[in-house]
């Protein structure tokens, strides 16, 4: 087995994560001529968070088409909305055939990441060793630590529990007794895929959501022939989908009556849904205003409720002994196996805990402060040169993250290609340019169905404040990330002499 290369003692662009986030920054970085990265992955392989979600029934609710790097089009789709296994393969195709994994190390956690600000660097210490750099890029991501829920006696569980993100694949579920706490993103994958199998069911609903119908079919033949031969007309399904997608955006962030169209599908969905077990109707019914919180899709989510063997239990969970979920009214469920499928750290992103900036203030503390926020999502002040990847008000509630990701890495990489060109050594906002831009952004925000549609998200912070999303089209961010705007930073040259020289860009 050939040995892993050991770490360089400094590299010019450190990047953290191996998802479409770290490899889209891979490949633009060796593509601008600036080949000198290092990209570190606390996993064994590029995929993020479709490296790691391997549930049952896992599979993407955005189109295959908008769903992939538009500089590396799939031709081989098998279906519009793809599944795990496929999307996986997806990226570790690109990234093999992209020339860069020379520079990735797998199985690498960054431990601790502390800007310097003698020497100007990052000091960053891993689990594979100790490294500078100049610039840091953290594209860890959003959906990369599973929450799990704390709720009374879960520890004392004596059958298996395991988070939906960390599935359990040697433990056959076929006869057992199993439990679903939630009913977000991944609920409705999983119980729709176990339902057959298990003897019997309980779900775990604390708020309804809201789901439409899944437009999702297999690629004829003839599709696929055409995507491959004739790569304009992949091009047009992918502008296609895109358009149909940003026509959702005004329901969102302008009036949410827009969206009244999206509600009768999904009302309908419920109807079609739920035939023996009619009396279930009103209670998945949603309390809140479509879109306040993330809008599933799925055509098996209410026929797998509908079946003889599962329950939909909404009184909530006020203890789990060592065998059984007792709800608040006393009910006792006996199980075997207990299945959290309750989200992800998105608010408090983990990998602040790990980053110090200047006057060795940890960035977790920082956000805890002032909220989470950055300029454009990718900068903070009191950071120099770090940047996010899906950082700050860059989340979308009704297009592809993939976007959004591409639209950043733009924005990185123009950063480190200017630095170098100017002989700029570090970068960080000015205060003004961020409070500006965040200021903008929640006032946006304050008219969307996520602020004043009636449910309370992971998209809100403790403080109340949406820090996830986007309250934009998606093209506007993309032209306000086109370039690096030098005039909203401070920039501090190389060092020419014993003491440095601050300078505005």
């Amino acid at each position: 087995m050939p040995r892993t290369p050991a770490l360089p003692d400094h590299v010019h662009t450190f990047v953290v994560g191996a998802g479409f986030g770290g490899l889209a920054t891979a490949i633009k970085l060796q593509e601008a001529g600036e080949p000198d990265f290092l990209v570190a992955e606390k996993g064994p392989d590029v995929g993020g968070t479709w490296r790691d979600n391997t549930y049952p029934g896992a599979a993407c609710d955005v189109p295959s088409q908008l769903y992939s790097l538009s500089f590396a089009p799939n031709p081989d789709w098998s279906r519009s909305f793809s599944q795990q296994p496929e999307i996986q393969a997806y990226i570790q195709d690109v990234a093999e055939r992209s020339g860069v994994l020379d520079r990735f190390r797998f199985d690498t956690a960054v431990e601790e990441a502390r800007w310097d600000d003698d020497d100007h660097r990052w000091h960053v210490r891993t689990t594979a060793g100790e490294l500078t750099s100049d610039v840091l890029v953290t594209a860890s991501g959003a959906l990369s630590e599973p929450r799990l829920p704390d709720i009374d006696g879960i520890d004392s569980f004596q059958g298996e529990v395991f988070h939906s993100a960390r599935w359990r694949h040697d433990h056959d579920l076929t006869g057992k007794r199993v439990a679903v706490i939630g009913t977000g993103a991944s609920a409705i994958q999983i119980v729709p895929s176990i339902a057959g199998q298990v003897d019997h069911l309980d779900v775990y609903q604390r708020t309804a959501p809201w789901v439409v119908p899944r437009q999702d079919r297999a690629y004829t033949r003839l599709e696929r022939l055409a995507f491959r031969h004739v790569p304009a007309v992949q091009r047009l399904y992918r502008t296609g989908v895109y358009w149909g997608r940003e026509c959702l955006v005004p329901g969102f962030v302008l009036q949410p009556a827009l969206a009244k169209p999206l509600e009768r599908a999904a009302l309908a969905n419920i109807r079609r849904g739920l035939r023996a077990k009619p009396e279930l109707r009103e209670r998945v019914r949603p309390d809140f205003a479509i879109g306040c919180k993330r809008i599933l899709n799925s055509n098996d989510w209410y026929p797998a409720l509908d079946r003889d063997n599962v329950d939909l239990v909404t009184d909530g969970i006020a203890k789990i002994t060592p065998n059984a979920v007792v709800t608040a009214d006393g009910t006792e469920r006996e199980v075997d196996v207990l299945v959290v499928a309750t989200g992800f750290h998105t608010t408090d992103l983990p990998i602040a805990h790990h980053i110090s900036g200047r006057g060795g203030v940890r960035l977790s503390d920082h956000f805890a402060e002032v909220g989470m926020q950055a300029y454009k999502g990718a900068t903070v002040h009191g950071f120099p040169n770090l940047f996010f990847i899906v950082g700050p008000n860059t989340g979308l509630g009704h297009s592809s993250m993939v976007f959004m990701i591409e639209s950043q890495v733009a924005y990185v990489v123009d950063a480190v290609r200017q630095m170098r060109a100017q002989g700029v050594q570090a970068v960080e906002p000015t205060p003004q340019a961020q409070r500006a831009w965040n200021e903008d952004v929640q006032a946006r925000m304050q008219r969307t169905v996520w602020n004043v549609g009636g449910c309370s998200s992971w998209y809100l912070d403790d403080h109340g404040r949406n820090v996830t999303l986007w309250p934009r089209t998606t093209y506007t961010f993309r032209r306000l990330t086109s370039r690096f705007d030098t005039e909203a930073y401070v920039a501090t040259p190389a060092r020419t002499t014993d003491t440095d020289r601050k300078v505005s860009a």
